[in-house]
């Protein structure tokens, strides 16, 4: 068994969404033992294309939410439908005990993404940090300091919504 932990940008233009769930699909045939097991946020981009992807391949879903109010409050309409039917097809829901969607919970939720998980992957264009906090490049950084191999996943043609 191989658990996997994503994370990566949310905002992949549409022509881009494709490309990384190929990339994804391939990464994770490849470098998974027997089993998959996935750590996801399921948030809107590449979190919810990790996750679908690890269903896809047979895998097991693991979903570590934020807050307790996460779905009310930061699940947009447009990603409703996704982020319902993940976390209905997860074998473990994880729901932090922030009650509010903040930098702390995001943070923790991360920290909580990499205890769990035996790799890291990162849809990340290379970019710098952005200087928020609980983002992709700090998961990266945090992955890569505590040892955790980290698998960038950023296909040619990839691009990020401007």
């Amino acid at each position: 068994m191989t658990i996997f932990a994503v994370t990566g940008h949310m905002d992949l233009t549409d022509e881009s969404v494709p490309l990384v769930r190929a990339a994804l699909r391939k990464l994770l045939t490849d470098q998974a033992d027997d089993e998959v097991v996935g750590v996801s946020c399921i948030s809107k981009g590449s979190d919810s294309i990790f996750a679908e992807v690890v269903l896809e391949v047979g895998g097991r879903l693991v979903v570590v939410l934020p807050s307790q109010d996460y779905r009310q409050t930061k699940v947009k309409p447009d990603h409703e439908e996704t982020f319902d039917r993940l976390l209905a097809a997860a074998d473990e829901v994880v729901v932090l005990p922030h009650e509010t969607a903040n930098r702390s919970a995001y943070e923790e939720a991360n920290s909580t993404l990499l205890k769990r998980a035996e790799r890291l992957v990162a849809v990340w264009s290379g970019s710098a940090p952005s200087g928020k906090g609980g983002g992709t490049v700090d998961t990266v950084l945090e992955a890569r300091e505590m040892g955790l191999p980290v698998d960038v996943v950023w296909p040619e043609g990839a691009a990020r919504r401007t």
